[in-house]
């Protein structure tokens, strides 16, 4: 989503880090292409000045005129000012009750009902916490039923459907079946129109006051830029949002939205969708986001999506038969899984830091991401005895494998391949000693693992 509010920082600042010291005049020029590159990227004007404001008044200040790199130092200013305009700090959900209410709100397409599933399915799994859903969207043809096939994907409890049954008494109905069957959060999923009108308001009042939330989180698509911004205002002014979840986070936006939601709103944002995977939720961490900016990287969050998404049962499982010099095509199957559920070559990568500066070089390789899908479905189409015994596999087969997988010759004979050269490399390993003393071995001394 940033990419390009990325790549024109970075211009920015490889030009500070090339001088030495730095003049009020070369701050003030840099100033100004910042300024150009946040209302590029749609943050809202008020946004943008008080923001080059800050970062100006502290960046002509003795800290940086006494540094050693004034345009590293620069860099620091603009990244602590971006964590501090995204919020400070990570905001965690409101709690109460029980139960803990809350309360979704937000336009029509903004993405509230998924979100409520997903964040139905993020109490449950994460705070291991008994969910009731209940749709208040009597407006919306088929709404009611999309979240209760989202509350049986996320396994958890949606409110039974009545027909012709207003918002305010599936509300009481939904608080009374919350309070008697001891469910720990209730969500309520509100109607939403195509744009902000009185009656939309007057329900939502209404619903508030009955229901009392803890939490009231508006939905705002970020694609949808400065109008995202406005909405959130209305809905600010209007009910009183308590936290701001931000949909499709994995789009093509130029990311204004989210630097101007926490400023105009006042309010912190708790949640960014990443897919349109139940699992697809993410909590939003301001320094994380502001690293991810400036093309730092974030490598915490890169962390706990791999200790979230890898079987450890599996990974553990996969040691004692690399420890052996074992690796066989089931095995490799199971690593290209674990690297889909990380969200690809793509996801992964854009967590690293320094990939920023390759960026080019990336996209001129042309990364394929459904080859990850096409080498799990060539392994799928052959027999168990292949999957063990690679070897045992003819000319023959490799057409029948192919033509099984919807794939050709040459990509099984490519994977094959690999599949030889990352078993080679386990008997290396076992000849070695293990992973520690074969990378002692075959890496710098700066690049070594720790004891």
């Amino acid at each position: 989503m940033f990419d390009s509010l990325s790549d024109r920082l970075g211009g920015v600042f490889d030009r500070l880090r090339k001088r030495g010291a730095l003049s009020e005049d070369d701050v003030g020029e840099a100033m100004r292409e910042i300024r150009i590159a946040l209302l590029e990227a749609d943050v809202a004007l008020p946004v943008v000045k008080s923001f080059v404001a800050k970062v100006k008044e502290r960046a002509i200040g003795q800290e940086v005129i006494r540094s050693v790199t004034p345009g590293q130092m620069v860099v620091k200013i603009v990244h602590d000012q971006l964590v501090e305009l995204l919020g400070g700090e990570h905001a965690g959900l409101n709690q109460g009750g029980p139960p803990t209410v809350v309360l979704m709100v937000g336009l029509q397409g903004s993405g509230k009902t998924t979100t409520s599933g997903k964040l139905a399915l993020r109490y449950k799994e994460k705070d291991k916490k008994r969910v009731l859903l209940a749709s208040l969207d009597v407006q919306r043809p088929a709404a009611q039923h999309q979240l209760e096939v989202l509350a049986g994907q996320a396994g958890v409890e949606s409110v039974a459907i009545v027909p012709g049954e207003d918002p305010l008494a599936i509300t009481r109905r939904a608080l009374d079946q919350a309070k008697r069957n001891g469910f720990d959060v209730l969500i309520l999923d509100t109607a939403g129109r195509l744009a902000i009108d009185e009656a939309l308001m007057a329900e939502l009042v209404q619903v508030r006051d009955l229901a009392r939330p803890h939490e009231t989180l508006l939905v705002a698509d970020s694609l949808t830029g400065q109008d995202a911004v406005n909405v959130a205002r209305h809905f600010a002014d209007g009910v009183g949002v308590t936290g701001i979840v931000l949909t499709r986070m994995d789009g093509d936006a130029r990311g204004g939205a989210a630097l101007s939601m926490r400023s105009v709103t006042g309010q912190p944002i708790k949640f960014v969708g990443t897919s349109e995977k139940l699992s697809g939720l993410d909590a939003f961490h301001p320094e994380r986001m502001a690293n991810r900016i400036l093309a730092m990287g974030d490598v915490v969050s890169f962390v706990e999506k791999a200790t979230e998404t890898v079987d450890q049962a599996e990974a553990e499982k996969l040691a004692k038969k690399m420890s052996k010099g074992r690796f066989t095509l089931e095995d490799m199957q199971s690593q290209l899984k674990q690297v889909g559920k990380m969200g690809g070559m793509g996801g992964i990568l854009g967590m690293l830091p320094g990939v920023g500066k390759i960026k080019k070089q990336l996209a001129e390789a042309n990364i394929d991401e459904q080859i990850l899908v096409r080498q799990s479905a060539i392994i799928d189409s052959m027999t168990r005895h292949e999957k063990r015994n690679p070897d045992v596999i003819a000319a023959s087969r490799k057409r029948r494998i192919a033509a099984g997988s919807g794939t050709s010759v040459q990509e099984v004979n490519k994977l094959l391949k690999q599949h030889r050269q990352m078993h080679d490399m386990m008997k290396k390993m076992k000849k070695a000693g293990g992973p520690k003393q074969f990378l002692g071995r075959h890496m710098p001394p700066g690049l070594m693992p720790p004891r």
